[in-house]
C-alpha cells in the first residue's frame, strides 16, 4: 500500500520528468558510482553488502536513461586503483561485479560493452564479462558501457600504444607519425572510440573530483556532483542531474 509520502514522491517525480526539455538532453551520461562502502560502514554492514545494495540500483538507473532518452551511459564500476584493495575485498566485489553484468546481459535490452584494461583482471573474470557483453552484440538498445578495471591514464596509455602499433604494421615510422598525429588518431584508439564523448558526469556519494574518469572524453563534460550514496540515489536525483544540465549554458571549453 502506498503511503501519502511515496505519492507526494511520484507526482515530484512525473513533474520533473514532464517539464524537462528534450531537446537539452544529454546524449552520453557518465556516471561514477561512488559511496557504496561509507553506505555499508553507516549501517554497521561490510563492504559486500554496500557493493550488493549498488548493483542493485544499475538496472532502475538504466531505466531512467531509457526513460530520459539517453543514447550511452558509461558506469564506472571498478577502477585499477581498487585492484589493488586486499583480496578479502575485491575477490567478493569481482563477482558482484560479474554478477550484476551478467544479469544486464541477460535481460537482452541494453547492448553492454565493457571497456578498461581486462588483462589486469583475473582471467576467469575477464572471460565471464567479456563473454556476457558479446551475448548483446545484436540488440538495439541503449549502450552501456561498463568501466571495470578501469583508468583514464591507463586509457590514454592504451590507446597511444595501439596507435603506435597500428602505424609499425603499416610501415610508418616515428618521425612520419609524429608529424602527422592528431587528437582524433589518438580518440580513435579508445576504448570508447566512435562513440559521443559524455555530455554529463555524475558522481554521487558527494566527493567532487574526477578520479582518472574518462580524462580524454571529459574535456567538454558538464559536471553534477550528488551528496547522496550510490545505493540511495533515487531517480528524482537523477531527475534533479538532468534539470541541473538542461539550466546550464555549454561553452565547451570556452
Amino acid at each position: 500500500m502506498q503511503t501519502p509520502r511515496d505519492l507526494v514522491y511520484r507526482a515530484y517525480t512525473s513533474s520533473l520528468l514532464r517539464h524537462l526539455p528534450a531537446g537539452q538532453l544529454p546524449r552520453h551520461i557518465g556516471v561514477m558510482l561512488d559511496g557504496n562502502r561509507r553506505w555499508a560502514r553507516e549501517r554497521g554492514a561490510g563492504s559486500a553488502e554496500g557493493h550488493r545494495a549498488g548493483a542493485d540500483n544499475i538496472a532502475p538507473f538504466l531505466g531512467w536513461c531509457e526513460e530520459a532518452g539517453v543514447e550511452v551511459v558509461t558506469l564506472w564500476l571498478l577502477s585499477t586503483d581498487n585492484l589493488n584493495r586486499p583480496a578479502a575485498e575485491l575477490e567478493p566485489l569481482l563477482e558482484i561485479i560479474e554478477g550484476v553484468v551478467s544479469d544486464l546481459a541477460s535481460a537482452q535490452r541494453w547492448c553492454i560493452r565493457v571497456v578498461g584494461a581486462l588483462d589486469l583482471l583475473p582471467g576467469g573474470t575477464a572471460t565471464g564479462l567479456t563473454e556476457a557483453a558479446a551475448r548483446t552484440d545484436g540488440v538495439d538498445g541503449m549502450l552501456v558501457n561498463v568501466a571495470i578495471g578501469y583508468g583514464g591514464r591507463r586509457e590514454i596509455a592504451d590507446a597511444v600504444r595501439s596507435m603506435l602499433r597500428d602505424a609499425a604494421q603499416q610501415g610508418r615510422t616515428l618521425e612520419e607519425l609524429a608529424d602527422s598525429l592528431t587528437v582524433e588518431d589518438i580518440a580513435e584508439h579508445l576504448y570508447t572510440k566512435g562513440q559521443p564523448d559524455p555530455d554529463l558526469v555524475i558522481r554521487t556519494s558527494g566527493e567532487q573530483r574526477l578520479g582518472g574518469f574518462l580524462l580524454w572524453q571529459s574535456a567538454h563534460s558538464e559536471f553534477y556532483f550528488c551528496e547522496a550514496y550510490w545505493p540511495d540515489f533515487r531517480q528524482v536525483d537523477f531527475l534533479r542531474a538532468l534539470r541541473a544540465y538542461a539550466e546550464r549554458e555549454r561553452r565547451f571549453g570556452s
